[in-house]
């Protein structure tokens, strides 16, 4: 194998945390390559609905070399807004991307040299840096398969817009922030909607005259690393609170969308062949996400005393708009009129081409802070990384400096130990 293709660190996966971890790679002098299966970005490109926005306001977006750099600080990017802000600093970064080029096998040899086998050839590298995210496989359950053709169905994932749906209503099965914000899409667009829901909590958007995110970033949430957090590592499964940017930024309240005729039922468990059967715990999942809405604000309350901050509005606590008349635990599929299921359920972790003994019982890397037990490999970009902002563009700065710095004590110690 000639020398053209070894590198000191192979990135797998072209977002930007791949393109990240390039950023700092370059600045140490090391020589790599990252290897991106489609296009650089295409998540961003290809995998968000035309309505969807930044959960997050623009401030938290902090790449390195680029922060946002629009005139809006505290409003929220639409998906085309994110995507060419993304370009900008891709462009920056220059980095050394192999597009189209899927990594199919990296193991580690007796001698600890990566040997990484992919559509384009065989390298080598003395680290690998894997970059591609934790959402690889689209879930949906097994149940899809006995309902009828007749009836689309279509992950969110490949969701756009109402119009690419046939004519009838739509189930939305989920309620996280995907199935909360595709559901509002759907119904803003005169869809009747039915909405399995989970119990994803929610939080409100603004209060007491400021986004919630800028109050919680105040008082310190998002520096609490995973270590110290209450739920420790079980944090990161935890699904994310539901609210939205668009139009500027507001609640998301299935209470309310029920008020204008959105069917809401509890977890969605299987079809029988004619009718959806959920649990009857509808009440209890939309109690449950007012509790945390309220919780967080009483949080915000505490630190609003503590600090003597005086403010135009007062505390408050959500009082429901509407209320479960009786729990639903049966639709039948035919009498709905469903003529579409979306399924926003999540996705599953898929690193089968990675053979290292790095992975729990669900497929999911086990490291501190990015770092595995085995030398020379690490992880970046996976929720709670290190901290809330891990996943998204607050923290991968942070995170990736972290691990170039890993990288190159141990290229030094490799090298060292080579020449002796």
């Amino acid at each position: 194998m000639s020398n053209n293709n070894h590198y000191d660190v192979i990135i797998v996966g072209g977002g930007q945390s791949g393109l990240t971890m390039s950023y700092f790679l370059q600045q140490a002098g090391m020589s790599h390559v990252v290897f991106e299966k489609n296009s650089i970005l295409h998540g961003w490109k290809h995998e968000r609905w035309d309505s969807f926005t930044l959960v997050t306001p623009n401030w938290q977006c902090d790449l390195p070399g680029l922060p946002y750099d629009g005139d809006d600080p505290k409003g929220f990017m639409t998906g085309q807004q994110t995507v060419a802000w993304l370009e900008r600093f891709a462009a920056k970064v220059n980095a050394p991307v192999r597009e189209g080029v899927a990594v199919k096998r990296v193991e580690c040899d007796d001698d600890g040299l990566y040997q990484v086998s992919t559509t384009d050839g065989d390298f080598t590298a003395d680290q690998v840096v894997v970059t591609s995210g934790g959402y690889h496989q689209p879930v949906i359950p097994r149940m899809a398969e006995r309902i009828p053709d007749s009836v689309h169905q279509i992950h969110s994932a490949q969701y756009k817009n109402a119009a690419q749906l046939p004519e009838g209503a739509v189930l939305v099965v989920g309620s996280g922030q995907s199935g909360a914000q595709i559901a509002e899409d759907l119904h803003l667009e005169g869809r009747k909607v039915f909405l399995a829901t989970g119990d994803a909590p929610r939080v409100a958007r603004f209060y007491r005259g400021k986004d919630v995110v800028e109050w919680l970033y105040d008082m310190g949430y998002y520096d609490i690393s995973v270590k110290e957090h209450p739920l420790g590592k079980n944090v990161a499964a935890k699904t994310n609170h539901y609210v939205t940017g668009r139009d500027g930024g507001r609640d998301i309240d299935l209470r309310k969308f029920a008020t204008e005729g959105m069917e809401l039922y509890g977890l969605m468990t299987d079809f029988d062949g004619e009718n959806l059967i959920f649990r009857p715990d509808l009440a209890a999942n939309l109690q449950k996400a007012d509790d945390t809405y309220n919780n967080i604000n009483a949080r915000i309350d505490a630190w609003i005393e503590q600090q003597g901050i005086e403010t135009a509005e007062g505390p408050s606590r959500y009082e429901p708009v509407w209320q479960v008349p009786e729990e639903r635990t049966t639709l039948n599929l035919a009498e709905s009129g469903i003529t579409s299921i979306l399924w926003c359920i999540g996705f599953r972790p898929d690193f089968s081409w990675l053979d290292a003994p790095v992975f729990n019982g669900q497929g999911h890397p086990k490291h501190d802070r990015g770092i595995t037990q085995q030398s020379g490999l690490y992880f970046l970009g996976l929720p709670w990384l290190h901290t809330w902002g891990s996943g998204r563009f607050g923290a991968v700065k942070q995170d990736a400096d972290y691990l170039c710095k890993a990288i190159k004590i141990y290229s030094q110690r490799r090298h060292t130990t080579a020449v002796a």
